[in-house]
């Protein structure tokens, strides 16, 4: 730290370039924008070609470019080795699995650097020497998104003493745009989905929750935003249970704010999930949630209070929240509102990134690890 006790910190994400922004890089972004008005001095290794080294240009964040191709990519290792030999960092944060990995190979010893990781994803860790090796002797502290996360990690054998949750957040006042009312020129309820068109999303099973509400005669109108590797097959699904008119699929939408305000309940039907960005912005944006129970999705949404939350892969429980809420408008305004103030309280960008800033200083303050 310098003299007036700022430190310099290192933030390394890895993420295929191809892929679209996500919550992973949303969350880093807002830290570095956090920390740096905060005065600290911040290095960013990324991709170049993401979109989080894009828009790092505009923060005052030294950009190096950086990629990981696997968990035993050596030259990234080396490279990284190098850097921090030659550079003074106070802490490196990791910020994705891959990059997780390429802790095991830096030299250890003194009482800086300080090594932390992130852990987004609510996927078991497998219990045994190298989850051990990595989390309890290669770094000192690891950040769980959500306390399912953290629960999981320590059921994998890492210390809990070296694990802190700190929930993700957002920024609320994006979404302040159009309230929790349905649009006076539409008479249709539209459910809304938003996030990356992958398997673990459950995206098949609203189509199936979609498909029964049609046959119990329910007219309404379904939109599904983002892009990925399933698009052709869920939109063959979708013709398949006859639903060409009622599900739009967007691809990648940039300004899901509006998105968001334009639609009047929003479904996260995933199969795992960290915390669920997407539902905090649904839920700031003053809309009613219906998620699944998994992961921080439990942590995210209040069942009954903010939204509905049902048993994963089920699409008739599915079905039966979307049946209880659609007709209710009522109650999704309460819903809604209630979810909006939720986020304000407990979900922002300020407060997720505080709390990391003020992990790094308990960190640094704590005496040393000779390994």
């Amino acid at each position: 730290m310098d003299g007036s006790g700022k430190c310099r910190l290192l933030n390394i994400l890895h993420v295929d370039p191809e892929k679209n922004w996500g919550g992973g890089e949303a969350q880093v972004f807002g830290l570095l924008t956090y920390l740096s008005d905060r005065g600290h001095r911040n290095d960013l290794l990324a991709d170049p070609n993401g979109l989080l080294y894009a828009n790092c240009r505009k923060l005052d964040v030294r950009l190096r470019p950086f990629s990981v191709r696997n968990a035993l990519d050596f030259f990234a290792a080396a490279s990284l080795r190098r850097l921090i030999r030659k550079e003074i960092y106070d802490v490196v944060h990791f910020h994705t699995k891959r990059a997780h990995a390429l802790s095991l190979w830096l030299r250890r010893g003194g009482k800086r650097p300080r090594y932390v990781a992130t852990r987004r994803m609510d996927y078991a860790e497998r219990h045994g020497w190298y989850t051990k090796l990595l989390y309890n002797r290669r770094l000192d502290g690891v950040v769980a998104i959500s306390r399912v996360i953290g629960e999981l990690l320590a059921q994998a054998g890492v210390e809990r003493r070296k694990i802190r949750h700190i929930p993700s957040g957002i920024d609320p006042t994006q979404f302040f745009l159009g309230g929790s009312h349905r649009p006076k020129s539409r008479d249709v309820v539209l459910i809304g989905s938003a996030g990356v068109l992958e398997t673990r999303k459950g995206h098949e099973f609203l189509l199936e929750a979609a498909a029964l509400l049609k046959a119990d005669g329910l007219n309404l109108r379904y939109q599904i935003a983002g892009a990925g590797p399933l698009r052709q097959q869920l939109e063959q699904h979708a013709a398949h249970l006859g639903l060409q008119e009622e599900v739009r699929f967007l691809g990648f939408v940039e300004d899901i704010a509006k998105f968001l305000a334009d639609i009047d309940i929003f479904v996260m039907p995933s199969l795992h999930e960290g915390l669920g960005v997407a539902v905090l912005e649904a839920m700031a944006a003053g809309k009613p949630v219906i998620a699944t129970r998994v992961g921080g999705l439990t942590e995210s949404v209040a069942d009954g209070v903010t939204g509905i939350s049902v048993p994963p892969a089920n699409a008739a429980e599915l079905a039966a929240a979307i049946a209880k809420l659609a007709p209710a408008p009522e109650l999704a305004r309460q819903m809604g509102g209630r979810g909006r103030e939720r986020v304000r309280q407990q979900f922002t960008l300020e407060r997720m990134a505080m709390a990391n800033e003020a992990y790094y200083y308990e960190l640094l303050a704590g005496a040393p690890e000779r390994i």
